[in-house]
Formats: C-alpha cells, sequence, structure tokens
C-alpha cells in the first residue's frame, strides 16, 4: 500500500506498536492482530529490545531482558537434564529440547491445536547477544545464572540439526543458526568472564567457515546451498565477518540479486511458499541496516523508502505485503488457514528502528 507518511512518523508509529504489545511480564508478543503470533518468541524479542535500546527506551528492553531471564532460569532442571542426556550421547527428540516461544506468561506453549515446529536455538544466542548490547559493560549479576545456563545448553547443543529461523527444515543444520549461537556464546564469555564460551564460538565459525559457504559466499547450510536472507546476521548486527569480507560481500549480493522482488523488497528464500513468498518488511529493513553500516547510503535509502511505502496510514508495519509472490497458488490457501498475514508485526517495526537507528552494530 502507497502512503505519505515520514521516515520519523513510522519510527515513531513502531514505538507505539511495541510498547503496546509488551506484556505487563516485560515479554513481546510478534503480533497482537494475529492468532499464530499470540506468543514471545526469544528471537523476535531480542531483536525487538535492541531496537527499544537504539530506540531510548532501554527501560522496556530491561523489563524483556528480566523477563528472558527468569522464563530460562525456570527451565532450569530440564536444561540440567538435557546436558546429561547431551553428554552421555543419548538421542533426543525436538520435544525433548527447550521451546522457542513461550506464552507472555513464559509458560512453555501448551499445544490446543495445530502444533508449530518449536526446537530453535537461534533465540537464545540472540538473547545473550542483545543482553550483552543492553547492559553496556554494566554487571551482568542478575542474569548471570540465566547465562550460564544458556552458555552450556548451547555449547552442548550446536552441533543438532533443529527448525531454522523460519520453523522449517528441521532435520538440518542453518548457517544463520549458527552465527546466533556463536554470537551468543561470544556475549555469553564476557558477561561471565569465561573464555571457554569464546571458544566454542570459534569452533562454530570455523565449521561456518568451512561446511556453510559455496561458490564464494554463505549459504542456508551445509545441506543446502540457497542463499537466505536471514544470512544478514553474520555481519548486521552479529559482527562474525566483516561487511567488506568478500564472502560477506558476495553473500550480500546474492541475497540482492537472488530475493529481491520487482519493486526492491527483500524475500527470505527463493522457493518459500509462506502465503506465496511475498517479500517482508523486516528483511528489507535489515538489509537497509545493514547497507548503512557497510556505507552504502544508496541502498539504506532505496530500502527505507521501500518499507516507508508499505506502512498503513497509522505508520504499522505488516510481515509481509502481499501482491508479489514467488507462487501465488499459496496465497489464498495460507488465508484460509490462518486468515490475513500478521499486521502490525513488532519485529518489522524493530528492524526498521534498527536500520534508522545511529547505533553502530557490535563488532567482536
Amino acid at each position: 500500500m502507497t502512503t505519505t507518511l515520514t521516515t520519523r512518523e513510522v519510527l515513531t508509529a513502531g514505538l507505539r506498536v511495541i510498547e503496546g504489545g509488551q506484556s505487563a511480564s516485560g515479554a513481546y508478543i510478534a503480533s497482537p492482530n494475529f492468532t499464530e503470533y499470540h506468543f514471545a518468541w526469544l528471537r523476535d524479542g531480542a531483536y525487538v529490545a535492541l531496537a527499544m535500546d537504539a530506540g531510548g527506551r532501554a527501560d522496556s528492553a530491561e523489563t524483556f531482558h528480566r523477563w528472558a531471564a527468569t522464563v530460562i532460569e525456570s527451565q532450569a532442571a530440564r536444561i540440567e537434564a538435557i546436558l546429561v542426556r547431551l553428554e552421555a550421547g543419548e538421542p533426543l527428540r525436538p520435544e525433548d529440547m527447550l521451546p522457542t516461544r513461550y506464552t507472555l506468561d513464559g509458560e512453555p506453549e501448551l499445544v490446543a491445536g495445530e502444533a508449530w515446529p518449536n526446537f530453535q536455538l537461534d533465540g537464545y544466542g540472540t538473547w545473550m547477544f542483545a543482553l550483552h548490547s543492553h547492559l553496556q559493560g554494566a554487571p551482568a549479576t542478575a542474569y548471570h545464572r540465566a547465562v550460564e545456563l544458556t552458555a552450556r545448553y548451547l555449547s552442548s547443543a550446536w552441533r543438532l540439526p533443529c527448525f531454522d529461523y523460519w520453523e522449517e527444515f528441521g532435520d538440518r543444520r542453518h548457517t544463520s543458526t549458527l552465527a546466533a549461537i556463536a554470537a551468543g556464546l561470544r556475549a555469553a564469555s564476557r558477561l561471565l568472564d569465561e573464555p571457554a564460551h569464546d571458544r566454542v564460538a570459534d569452533e562454530i565459525v570455523a565449521f561456518m567457515r568451512a561446511k556453510c559457504v559455496a561458490d564464494g559466499a554463505f549459504v542456508k547450510g551445509p545441506e543446502d546451498s540457497r542463499v537466505d536472507a536471514s544470512l544478514i546476521s553474520i555481519a548486521t548486527p552479529f559482527g562474525l565477518v566483516d561487511a567488506d569480507e568478500p564472502v560477506m560481500t558476495a553473500t550480500i549480493e546474492r541475497i540482492r540479486n537472488e530475493l529481491a522482488s520487482p519493486t526492491g523488497g527483500i524475500r527470505r528464500y527463493d522457493g518459500d511458499t509462506y502465503y506465496g513468498g511475498n517479500p517482508w518488511l523486516l528483511l528489507t529493513a535489515w538489509l537497509g541496516w545493514h547497507d548503512r553500516l557497510a556505507g552504502n547510503d544508496e541502498g539504506h535509502a532505496r530500502a527505507r523508502d521501500w518499507v516507508v511505502r508499505q506502512a498503513s496510514t497509522g505508520g504499522e508495519l505488516a510481515e509481509q505485503i502481499m501482491d508479489e509472490p514467488q507462487d501465488a497458488g499459496f496465497v489464498e490457501p495460507w488465508i484460509d488457514r490462518w486468515g490475513p498475514v500478521a499486521d502490525p508485526l513488532l519485529w518489522s517495526h524493530a528492524k526498521f528502528i534498527l536500520m534508522e537507528s545511529d547505533a553502530e552494530a557490535t563488532q567482536w
């Protein structure tokens, strides 16, 4: 949809949407108007917290981080049991592992209807990365137990296949997930003053370079040579690879060349059929965020203008637009199944705020 809103108006709407979507518990709901997203994802929430810090709302980010730490500590016995089984080499099912999303009250999801894939590791790493950024060198005493539990869990589980950012391909390992884990463990190393977590992070990055690169660019994973827009995270914000390193510039160019829609929005990956596989606002903003930090002013402006054009008259940002599908045959089936696409989506607003903030990406 076309609007005449300014960037500032969309930013202001984003802060309003996020503040309205934060529960009294501190959790951020993924989307208030989309029933399937009435949960708190650690990944989404971590990026929203980064955005709230960048937008001058550190109190909102602090409340989220306190909620996340409490949730993780409540899973301590489960984590310890998982670690014992992993150490013994016992096989674990996805449902044995920690969930990727929780209720707003911090409870694991109780499936009353259609079950979603719920074993993902990226959110736990992204949370520790965002927490380290939030604290800005302040003591992490209040978070020590939660970070210690999370770091041990990720250090032991990082080799396991799990579902990716998009709750898909649960039998594979995913480069973006590995990047989130490595960034989280580097954050944990600093928060806990524990060099062992850095060593595991280095091992993960070495694995990514050895097994997750094809034709000079990062790809979705060792078993999938496609490019995925979430690979932007390797450089922005995680800083695991410099933006100007050839493997990263090649990755960004593949994303730009292979995943851009006719109007310039960025899709998740080639072959995506969720609601037809349209361009996502948060992914377009993510590329714009990366371009700004990399000094590509033209790319940043192009992404910013595209996202602003998609805003509603009130400045709200949806998950994806609906008129540039990769496969139009999948649009109506998803609408029939779950209704119109999520609108607004807090994660979309978070990425737009980060794209326009002056905060630099954390570099390791």
